[in-house]
């Protein structure tokens, strides 16, 4: 199995922290101590440790998609006009509620976004009314999501 680079900010426990975590973001410090047999002060000490570190960037609730009724799901790839435009555009596709990832991409997009839509029509007015008007995109190219086959955290 692979595991994290090891470096001088992290180390077995740390790791194991890391994993606990990874799989249930919401167990209490009290518990994740008596599980690794340390104290809950040393828990604490040490994801501290990783935040600072920028390791560990933060807690959050993950929400269905689907469930929220966004049925349209694309991962779409962004051509730009000149590649200058790559920073600005990705500025104002943050502005976009709908698009929830952008990622600098090598090859033939500049960037690679993914959009969450309640449907085909929201998705079109969102890509032609909002996207395509942004100074600098030349085109896009969308792949229709139909649902994960499995998503996880990062090995550690």
């Amino acid at each position: 199995m692979a595991s994290i680079k090891k470096n001088e900010n992290t180390d077995y426990l740390d790791r194991e922290i890391m994993q606990k975590l990874s799989e249930n973001g919401r167990i209490p410090f009290s518990d994740l101590a008596k599980e690794l047999n340390i104290s809950n002060s040393l828990v604490h000490l040490r994801v501290k440790k990783l935040q600072e570190a920028g390791i560990i960037t933060g807690f959050s609730v993950k929400l269905n998609a689907k469930e929220l009724g966004f049925e349209t799901i694309t991962y779409t790839g962004i051509v730009t006009k000149e590649a200058r435009y790559s920073y600005s555009i990705a500025e104002k596709l943050k502005e976009i509620p709908e698009v929830i990832e952008c990622h600098w991409v090598s090859g033939k997009y500049a960037l690679f976004i993914k959009i969450v839509s309640f449907n085909n029509e929201e998705l079109r007015k969102i890509l032609y009314e909002q996207i395509h008007q942004i100074e600098g995109v030349g085109s896009t190219d969308s792949f229709f999501s139909f649902g994960a086959a499995f998503e996880k955290n990062l090995p550690v």
